[in-house]
């Protein structure tokens, strides 16, 4: 039976379901099938609960490993009518039935509200217990002294042992915080000695979005962009006059106004429209209160929501300021904002040797691209996005950020970047902007570009133009040390992209030229294509280069590099030009690499498939096995990923650049937000290990001056 993990909430309100996200995210990186369980659900359908909808969404679980039990009306039901052995059972049931799909399962227990709190907190560890799943015991600070919350830790404690429950860890949930430090030190050791881990209050998570306020109101959207992720910072009523009311809006405001203020209503408009002015989060149009016909006009073009309320000013400003905002809604942001708060406050190591779980054997495309946000997040980098201007950058952006995964910097003209931000509901807090035409900087870059350019016939000024380009201004960051990478070509070619860094950046030493590989993500395994993007027709040198470095990126991302050097002909069964200089490519990699797993020429079914490898090519250990496949030429590569890609369903991420001192990557102009993200990541990994091997360089250096110098007197 898989190992349980029950979330149980120890006091009301404890936002529990942060708690349950946070541990599926790290359990997630950690074994090869989790799986989600909530025994008792609120709504009538058990199967339409939104935190196992929002599970299945971002983990990719299908209903066998993802499902809700029983209503709360069911269970209240057997409750009354003494059957609570039947609730037990079946829970027990369908845990047993998902345990033959999972390795480990988070099971979410009930909220503790109203005035069935005591019952709840008996029935969670009732099920604790027969599931035998460890209790991960979430205390609910917000509202509490520190006194209070350093109590309520120990009343868990005592009341969880009463029960008998195995107790895994303790959390403490929505602190003020400022007294998240205080907490920690008031809260007194367990037996176990293990860390009790306190979060503090989010507001990114605690703001509802206009979407959540339209279903909490049941409203309609009459007019706006249908932006339902906009956050709603503050709550404004309109009663006095336009001049008046200008002065206390506020950037991410929604404005509740009766539905005759068609003065309010255009000065919204306005004001959304003008840079120095704030653009509110949505417009509430009271008392069932028709506007014009032309006003509705004006308010089509409104870059926020605006919906219509039935009921008067009063009674919709008081039903709004009751809406909470939940994680479950499955907003992004939100999502991005939980993950990256957890990834704060939790030792991810401590948490899982605590569970014992065995190691997984399987790298699924998910579990891929987690870890590339985690291992981005573990050694903090900075990156600059030259395209601010971009819509989809800012959104990456304020989700990196979120996420807490490194620091950035986005270039373009602040005020036009923090326009788009703002009309697009995009925060971007945190974030530096800077505007490389005013920047103090671009006369530094320009002196540097020139000096290195000089060869090239470049003067002062000329380079003054040329650092108004985000690229060559972004890249001269990388080069300088100001930055540790860059990501650009959402909104530029790749030859945009690529040009400064060949200008300036350059190759690494022993490498001729720059190339790229694609990630191709299949169901069970990661393999690495490589190269799809950048060389038409490489030479024999430059296929032997593109090899060893797709090989040492293979390996830098946690693939065990086995190189296939592509051909339409296998061993020794072919002959022809370009047979013979994927031949001649491949031992020049042997001479260069003798300790690499190689085999050139061979096809792609013999490179993938065992039984074909074995036919063709018996006793390689490349055949049948191979996790990176070289092309012949862009031409071949380019369509087979796109083939592989469309046919077969598998995630395709970059291209990812490789062979430059430092690392520029380029984007898609298709590129999607979770492109981006990924992008950056993988952007951020490459620049830890550029500063790895500086140091490890850097180590070395002595030992080399001192054998030059003993040598020099010899």
């Amino acid at each position: 039976m898989a190992k349980g993990i029950y979330v149980s909430a120890t006091t009301p309100g404890s936002g529990k379901s942060l708690i349950a996200l946070g541990l599926a995210d790290t359990l997630h990186r950690h074994a090869d099938r989790i799986g989600f369980f909530k025994p008792v659900v609120h709504g009538s359908n058990a199967a339409a609960d939104p935190m196992v909808a929002l599970m299945k969404a971002r983990f990719d679980l299908d209903d066998e490993r993802c499902r809700g039990g029983l209503t709360f009306a069911e269970v209240r039901g057997l409750l009354a009518g003494g059957n609570r052995a039947e609730i037990d059972a079946r829970c027990v049931e369908i845990f047993a039935e998902m345990s033959r799909h999972c390795d480990v399962v988070i099971v979410e227990g009930t909220d503790l509200t109203g005035q069935d709190a005591a019952v709840e907190f008996d029935l969670n560890a009732r099920l604790a217990n027969n599931l035998a799943a460890p209790v991960v015991a979430v205390v609910g600070a917000k509202g509490r002294t520190v006194a209070e919350a350093a109590d309520a830790v120990e009343v868990a404690r005592k009341e969880l042992a009463a029960e008998r429950c195995s107790l895994l860890a303790i959390m403490v949930n929505r602190a003020h915080p400022k007294d998240v430090d205080a907490i920690a030190a008031a809260v007194k050791p367990g037996a176990s000695g293990r860390p009790v881990y306190i979060f503090p209050e989010l507001e990114d998570i605690a703001r509802p979005t206009t979407g959540e306020v339209a279903s909490a109101l049941g409203i309609r959207q009459v007019a706006g962009r249908p932006d339902m992720e906009r956050d709603v910072h503050s709550i404004k009523v309109a009663a006095m006059s336009v001049a008046n009311f200008l002065h206390v809006l506020d950037d991410g405001a929604l404005v509740i106004v009766p539905g005759d203020r068609a003065d309010v209503m255009v000065a919204c408009l306005a004001s959304s429209f003008s840079p120095e002015f704030p653009v509110p989060s949505a417009l509430i149009l009271t008392g069932g209160l028709a506007p014009d016909a032309n006003i509705y006009s004006l308010l089509a073009q409104a870059p926020f929501p605006v919906f219509d309320a039935p009921d008067d000013t009063y009674a919709t400003a008081k039903r709004v300021s009751e809406v909470r905002s939940e994680i479950w809604s499955g907003h992004r942001r939100k999502v991005a904002s939980a993950l990256g708060l957890w990834a704060k406050r939790v030792d991810e190591a401590e948490l899982v040797e605590r569970l014992h779980l065995p190691r997984p054997e399987r790298m699924t495309p998910l579990r891929f691209l987690h870890e590339l946000i985690e291992r981005a997040r573990s050694q903090r980098r900075h990156i600059v996005l030259p395209e601010g201007a971009d819509v989809r950058i800012l959104r990456a952006a304020e989700i990196l950020h979120r996420r807490d995964v490194c620091d950035l910097t986005v270039l373009g003209r602040e005020s036009e970047v923090r326009e788009l931000a703002a009309s697009q509901g995009i925060d971007l807090a945190g974030i530096n902007i800077v505007d490389p035409e005013t920047s103090e900087l671009r006369q530094q870059f320009a002196q540097k570009y020139a000096e290195l350019r000089s060869h090239k016939g470049v003067d002062l000024a000329r380079a003054l133009e040329v650092m108004l380009d985000g690229s060559y201004f972004g890249t001269m960051m990388v080069q300088l040390g100001l930055v540790d990478g860059m990501v650009s070509g959402a909104a530029h070619t790749t030859a945009h992209t690529i040009r400064p860094a060949l200008e300036f950046v350059k190759t690494r030493d022993g490498v001729k030229i720059v190339s790229s590989v694609f990630f191709m993500l299949m169901p069970d395994r990661v393999l690495v294509y490589g190269d799809c993007a950048v060389n038409p027709e490489p030479n024999v040198e430059q296929l032997a280069d593109i090899a060893l470095a797709s090989a040492e990126t293979a390996a830098q991302f946690g693939v065990e590099p086995r190189v296939a050097m592509l051909s339409y002909s296998s061993g020794g069964s072919g002959a022809g030009e370009a047979v013979e200089a994927v031949r001649q490519a491949t031992e020049l990699v042997k001479k260069r690499r003798p300790d690499l797993a190689l085999e050139g020429p061979i096809q792609y079914d013999a490179a993938v498939d065992a039984a074909i490898g074995a036919s063709k090519m018996p006793g390689s250990t490349v055949a049948g096995q191979a996790t990176v496949f070289i092309f012949p030429d862009l031409n071949t590569g380019n369509n087979t990923y796109k083939a592989v890609q469309q046919s077969s369903g598998a995630v395709a991420v970059g291209p990812v650049l490789q062979g430059l001192r430092k690392p520029v990557n380029d984007l898609s102009r298709g590129c999607t937000v979770e492109d981006i993200v990924n992008t950056v990541a993988i952007t951020a990994i490459q620049a830890q290990s550029v500063d790895n091997q500086s140091v490890d360089n850097q180590s070395a250096e002595p030992a080399t001056s001192e054998a030059k110098s003993a040598e020099a007197k010899a």
